[in-house]
């Protein structure tokens, strides 16, 4: 499926469809009838008539707060919804004109776009700096809304058009790679230009820093981007993105850091949070992922952020973990409260109707090529990988199951230092010993819970016991009331 398909709200045309509100996903019939940009001018050289024959399909997509982009097959930019454009009064000043359907982005024809971000009403691109991306090429624009220095041009003064950040100029030792959008914040992840003995990179930041979201160790605004200092060195880093008051990065070696300000909600996550304060950070903060047995967040993917919370993807894309704010249920884990350290994400659902990919194709059949040996071995690897995946969904069941009743005794997600010493390193468990030591350890606060837990619990079987008793009484006066009748 090379379309895009959007949802939701429709007022600033940034679904790119027609005019009304859609809840089910529809068609982006502009995109079957157009091609790239390039198409659209009769004095294309030859190779961009080539160019003209090849379908046209979406690589990439990015939605901001009323606008949405798309990167195609080609390099070409597309936008649609609350599009920034110059003002038809003549002076050059900016407005937003709503875009039902997607619009070309002209100025970056002859180069290919490579990127691209989006916040409320500014733009963020990596374009190739000749006609084809060639390795550590990419020059960082960004034009539109800059009220707080969101464009990294050193100035509040809005942009019609794409302009280059001069930080990243091409005589500039690091290179960008990487751009996400808050609100209105922009961040970035650069490595150093090849060749390079080393492999490290940075993130930088600028824009709205009020809520600390820059992790410059202040609420500063910075108009023009700078680094995250205290981001631990060397280091490489995978993905980065932006809610709307915090940012996050995550490394190849699976190590999380978040930083932000939003009152109570746990953005950024602190083991010794207390108060009205808690998660708050104005400086990169690592998020916890060690593990009894190693690491949690090996192989991460990528990172993303909501609004008030923060989604990982980890273990090459075979698990999800999230934490912060979980109203409608956003993170995943089977509940809807406030969630201040990673909690894994209960995916891929246990459900009958849900059926994986791999169920579905067809098995491969044994070369008939391969001696009676190959094929005996294979038939043992296969088997062997059968049963490894049983035991895989069955341990995946196990750890949801006590993921949601530990949740629901202690108010906050299973973690492997949660299970008992005693069991980790011995088969005897005495549970009467552990819940002993549990209470001697737990503080006010969780005693408080404990206490209202279970007498809502016993409530509940109290009043289970009375009905079943009044059932019983009935069915033991029935059949003698009915034969008198």
């Amino acid at each position: 499926m090379y379309f895009g398909v959007y949802l939701d709200c429709h007022t600033d045309g940034q679904l790119g469809v027609h005019g009304e509100n859609s809840l089910a996903p529809q068609l982006m019939e502009r995109f079957l009838e157009l091609g790239s940009p390039g198409q659209l001018k009769a004095e294309l050289e030859l190779d961009s008539e080539r160019k003209c024959k090849t379908s046209l399909k979406i690589c990439a997509v990015k939605a901001g707060g009323m606008m949405s982009l798309a990167i195609d097959n080609l390099g070409a930019l597309w936008m649609w919804g609350n599009c920034p454009q110059e003002n038809s009064n003549g002076d050059g000043s900016l407005t937003f004109v709503s875009s039902f359907t997607p619009i070309p982005v002209w100025d970056f024809h002859g180069h290919t776009v490579v990127k691209v971000a989006c916040g409320n009403e500014h733009v963020v691109a990596l374009v190739s700096a000749g006609e084809k991306h060639k390795g550590d090429d990419l020059v960082c624009y960004t034009w539109g809304g800059n009220g707080h220095g969101q464009l990294g041009l050193g100035d509040t003064e809005n942009r019609v058009r794409p302009e280059m950040v001069g930080t990243f100029n091409q005589d500039f030792q690091w290179t960008v790679y990487e751009v996400a959008c808050g609100a209105f914040h922009t961040a970035l992840l650069t490595r150093k230009r090849r060749p390079s003995d080393t492999v490290e990179s940075m993130c930088w930041t600028f824009g709205l820093g009020d809520r600390g979201q820059l992790g410059h160790g202040t609420s500063q605004t910075a108009l023009v981007p700078e680094p995250v200092k205290e981001l631990p060195q060397p280091v490489y880093l995978v993905s980065v993105d932006c809610g709307l008051f915090h940012t996050s990065v995550v490394s190849s070696a699976g190590d999380v850091w978040s930083w932000g300000m939003e009152r109570g909600l746990g953005l950024c996550p602190d083991a010794s949070f207390t108060g009205t304060d808690s998660g708050d950070a104005i400086s990169p903060l690592r998020i916890s992922g060690d593990g009894v047995h190693g690491p949690k967040f090996n192989d991460p993917v990528q990172v993303s952020c909501g609004a008030a919370h923060t989604v990982l993807v980890a273990h090459d894309g075979y698990k999800l973990w999230s934490w912060g704010r979980g109203r409608s249920g956003v993170l995943g884990n089977g509940k809807t409260v406030d969630c201040f350290a990673p909690s894994i994400v209960l995916w891929p659902p246990l459900h009958e109707d849900f059926k994986q990919e791999e169920l579905n194709q067809p098995d491969k059949t044994v070369d008939k090529k391969g001696t009676d040996g190959d094929s005996e071995i294979e038939k043992k690897l296969s088997l062997a990988m059968e049963e490894t995946k049983l035991l895989q969904s069955k341990l995946s069941t196990m750890e949801r199951y006590a993921s949601i009743l530990h949740g629901s005794i202690f108010g906050n997600p299973f973690e492997e230092q949660d299970i008992p010493n005693s069991l980790q390193n011995s088969d005897t468990f005495d549970i009467a010993r552990e819940w002993e030591s549990m209470l001697e350890s737990a503080d006010r606060r969780k005693l408080v819970r404990l206490e209202m837990f279970y007498r809502n619990m016993l409530a509940g079987v109290k009043d289970k016991m009375m009905k079943k008793r009044i059932q019983e009484i009935i069915k033991e006066h029935l059949p003698s009331s009915t034969h008198g009748k």
